[in-house]
């Protein structure tokens, strides 16, 4: 018999702990799960699925006032946000329950509470006091939103929040220029919010390629989102009418709503790793290895918690490589080039691969620009000037994709293919004997020309 309680315990329960828990289950291993909030994560509960359905929210009301240019007659239209707030939540609640559902089923046993480390094989449970061993400890705990120090960030709300607010704000300023900024910007805007986005930076999203981060300013000026740059918040003053930020260079804004979206940090403070003697960076991610080992053997981590690229599927993706080396004897490293992704602006941007600039700083002269921007079908007769943006990126002599990215409607969809292609290594040339789907936004992807002469953009 064993000495330890469980063959493994996992420290979350969002998308990459329970996948870990779930298949370690399906192994025959003695499972425990500790999760101090709802099972399903960042992502479920409090990120990308209620996210997702703000997204459609806001989209149906700009796609009610085109409609009269399609035939339909349009009456009195007005939009409900304790209505589709509290569908939202409902649904999470369900989805939240699928996950405490699967890992039941499979014969873990979860735990509905925060868990510390004690040592390198013994846990905490906080709320009932109990302690509890493993043999092998996974972290998956996610990460939170980050604030910055300035006087009056109390009065602020962040991304966890935004999701349960009491009423809709009339106006509404986003302090940040990364994707969760964005794509709040454009919800906000959506729902009938007067916004404002008000980044350090002179382009949004920043680490994207340069044209997309252009072509994403203009999506945002599209919804009537007033943008603001170079410049930080000092102070952010509560008033009798709501809220007065100052910023670094003496400019003042008045808004009804605060929203931090200024970046996200490991979760791991309070987790007790120095106990297990667990190795952190300095911004509290844990440090693994190629096989989400930490510095202590016994101990991993995947998803958000150790830093490397923190999206939902690559912490499934590295749950589930985790499972292989450390319970069922095969080493498995999770590779993590060529990842597909998604910004779920109005519309959205997919990309995958690599930008222009690293582009050009990996492969030099080597490289071969394809690029379009045209209207979408759909936005000729509804009088929507919004238009669809496309970059097709190749190196040497053989025109091997390496990115290919999109600003556009469809265009998270799309690129969940596109990444098909670019990880198998395809050329220009396959795309090119690739049959165009047509009327669609897509097959313009297979009939790109190589972008003007004497174009280039390698500023990130």
């Amino acid at each position: 018999m064993s000495k330890y309680d469980f063959d493994l315990f996992v420290i979350g329960a969002g998308s990459g702990g329970v996948r870990a828990g779930r298949l370690a289950a399906q192994l025959g291993k003695r499972v425990g799960v500790a999760e101090e909030s709802l099972p399903g994560g960042t992502c479920v509960v409090r990120g990308c699925v209620p996210k997702k359905f703000l997204v459609y929210g806001a989209d149906y009301g700009a796609s009610i006032r085109e409609a009269a240019q399609y035939g339909w007659s349009i009456g009195e239209v007005s939009f409900d946000w304790p209505t589709l707030r509290d569908a939202i939540q409902k649904e999470v609640s369900r989805l939240s329950g699928i996950y405490s559902t699967i890992l039941e089923k499979n014969g873990a046993t979860l735990f509905r509470e925060r868990a510390e480390f004690v040592d390198a094989n013994t846990v905490r449970l906080c709320k009932s006091g109990k302690t509890v061993t493993a043999k092998t400890i996974l972290v998956a705990v996610g990460g939170h939103p980050w604030v910055p120090e300035i006087k009056g960030s109390e009065h602020a709300i962040v991304s966890d929040d935004a999701f349960t607010l009491e009423t809709l704000p009339e106006r509404a300023l986003i302090i940040g220029g990364g994707y969760i900024a964005c794509e709040f910007a454009g919800i906000y805007a959506g729902l009938g919010v007067k916004t404002t986005q008000s980044y350090r930076g002179s382009r949004l999203l920043n680490g994207f390629d340069a044209e997309v981060r252009d072509e994403v300013g203009e999506v945002q000026k599209h919804n009537e989102i007033e943008l603001k740059f170079n410049s930080s918040p000092t102070e952010i003053k509560k008033t009798a009418g709501g809220y007065i930020v100052t910023f670094d260079d003496g400019s003042k804004i008045g808004t009804d709503l605060v929203f931090m979206a200024t970046g996200r940090r490991p979760n791991t403070a309070s987790l007790g790793l120095q106990n297990a003697g667990v190795e952190v960076d300095d911004l509290g991610a844990i440090i693994v290895d190629e096989y989400s080992k930490s510095s202590v053997k016994n101990i991993y981590a995947v998803g958000d918690v150790t830093n490397r690229v923190n999206l939902t599927p690559v912490a499934i993706r590295e749950a589930a490589a985790f499972v292989e080396t450390a319970l069922n004897g095969k080493k498995t490293a999770y590779d993590h080039s060529n990842i597909a992704s998604a910004v779920f602006t109005r519309p959205p941007v997919g990309t995958v691969g690599l930008s222009e600039s690293d582009a050009r700083k990996e492969f030099g002269d080597k490289v071969t620009v394809y690029s379009t921007k045209f209207r979408p079908m759909k936005n000729t007769l509804s009088g929507n000037p919004q238009k669809v943006f496309m970059k097709l990126i190749t190196e040497g002599r053989k025109e091997k994709v390496i990115g290919i990215h999109i600003v556009g409607d469809e265009s998270g969809e799309m690129i969940q293919a596109l990444g098909i292609c670019v990880k198998a290594g395809l050329s220009k040339a396959d795309f090119d004997s690739t049959c165009a789907v047509h009327p669609t936004i897509a097959e313009e992807i297979v009939t790109l020309k190589p972008r003007e002469p004497g174009k280039v953009t390698v500023v990130s």
